[in-house]
């Protein structure tokens, strides 16, 4: 079973259609994208949803496939799985990230709480302190 986490904190996957490789996906699902995957000959026109996997929190390239993610255009879903750190969400909301996908075991390590704490990700930022 798997915890959506967004800003308001835990749900449950909302996303019906399901994630595929490139190759074996049909029209209504969701892209799976690995951490290696170049951005750049990733194919978004008509994609609805994209899913990042992070195969460790210590992995960051899923946080820069994001951003040119975004920075290309992609306006879909754009979601994080796998071992994500509760202190990690503020970056992944800052790079274009909408949700991160987490395991029933990791939400019971790090409770909705500690989640929900990083959810003010816009105001506190480095970037938003040396603005003043």
């Amino acid at each position: 079973m798997t915890v959506v986490v967004t800003d308001t904190g835990f749900g449950p996957d909302d996303w019906a259609a399901g994630f595929a490789p490139a190759d074996e996906r049909s029209a209504d699902q969701g892209l799976d994208l690995a951490p290696d995957m170049d951005p750049v000959t990733v194919q978004i026109d008509g994609v609805p949803a994209i899913r990042i996997d992070f195969p460790s929190f210590a992995d960051g390239r899923g946080f820069t496939i994001a951003r040119q993610l975004r920075l290309r255009g992609f306006k879909g879903r754009l979601r994080a799985k796998g071992h994500f750190l509760a202190d990690q969400y503020a970056m992944a909301r800052r790079t274009g990230f909408d949700e991160v996908e987490i395991d029933d075991a990791l939400a019971a390590r790090q409770p909705q709480d500690q989640w929900i704490f990083r959810s003010d990700w816009q105001a506190h930022n480095y970037q938003a302190r040396l603005r003043g």
